[in-house]
């Protein structure tokens, strides 16, 4: 069942959102060759804690961190440890909060100092799809409009859309109703109405679609080793359109980035 929230709910769940999208630029300034997951999850932790919320992932279905990491070939859910990053990765770093009984619930896939133009351009073109995704996310259209523009454009671009992991609604819980694949048909699913808020999180890959889990039972990695690309906003539908409750402000001032892309998104 999908759960509509009010103007107030929503609110709160801005708050949520925004100590995620905060923790995230804090992991901007600290990625680069050299450190490990296990320090980032501590800078995590410490921040979101610091700021009077609770790490959203850290127990969740028993997961044994704030931050699922996932560097290169893995596309989600890599477990934080002490193998350092290295010039030319990658890294997805996928983060939740809980504040005020709302969770926040965010991703970025970030650069390890230079890399390859190949990479350059997975990174590009899954962060360009989630914004079209978004775009979808109003009254008026379904699930399955938000999927297809992910797929469409991803593909056309030779990538392969993650099948089995998807976004979902977001609130007092972290995976609720609708879930929200990244492949789809136009006007298919449940439709859209006032008050949603979900998790929009294209999973890319620069090879095969298809996935592996490691024996650890949380990391999810390619088939064909191949790297994968790891975005997500939470998005709200008010006044008919979507609206951003997370931001890559942050991220984007840690990194020197200067970009409108999130404009059309934003509360007026």
């Amino acid at each position: 069942m999908i759960k509509i929230k009010s103007r107030e709910e929503i609110e709160l769940m801005r708050e949520s959102a925004l100590i995620v999208s905060k923790t995230l630029g804090e992991i901007a300034k600290a990625v680069k060759p050299g450190v490990t997951t296990l320090q980032l999850d501590k800078i995590a932790e410490e921040f979101i804690r610091d700021h009077g919320a609770i790490p959203g992932f850290l127990g969740l279905y028993d997961f044994p961190n704030t931050l699922c990491m996932s560097p290169n070939e893995q596309v989600v859910h890599g477990i934080p440890n002490k193998e350092p990053l290295l010039e030319g990765d990658i890294i997805s770093v996928d983060c939740g909060a809980l504040k005020n009984g709302f969770y926040g619930d965010h991703a970025y896939t970030f650069a390890v100092g230079e890399i390859d133009e190949e990479l350059k351009k997975l990174l590009d073109i899954t962060k360009a799809s989630l914004y079209l995704g978004i775009r979808e996310f109003k009254i008026g259209n379904r699930v399955g409009d938000v999927g297809f523009a992910i797929q469409n454009y991803t593909e056309k671009n030779g990538y392969g859309v993650v099948r089995e992991l998807v976004g979902h609604g977001l609130g007092k819980e972290m995976h609720e109703d609708p879930e929200m694949p990244n492949y789809g048909k136009r006007g298919r699913g449940k439709k859209f109405i006032e008050g949603m808020v979900v998790a929009i999180e294209p999973m890319i890959n620069l090879g095969t679609h298809r996935i592996k889990q490691f024996s650890d039972g949380w990391t999810i990695k390619t088939a064909d080793n191949k790297a994968s690309a790891h975005f997500e906003h939470d998005v709200a539908i008010v006044n008919g359109k979507p609206e951003l409750l997370s931001t890559f402000a942050y991220v984007n001032d840690a990194l020197g980035i200067i970009t409108n892309e999130e404009s059309e998104f934003r509360a007026s």
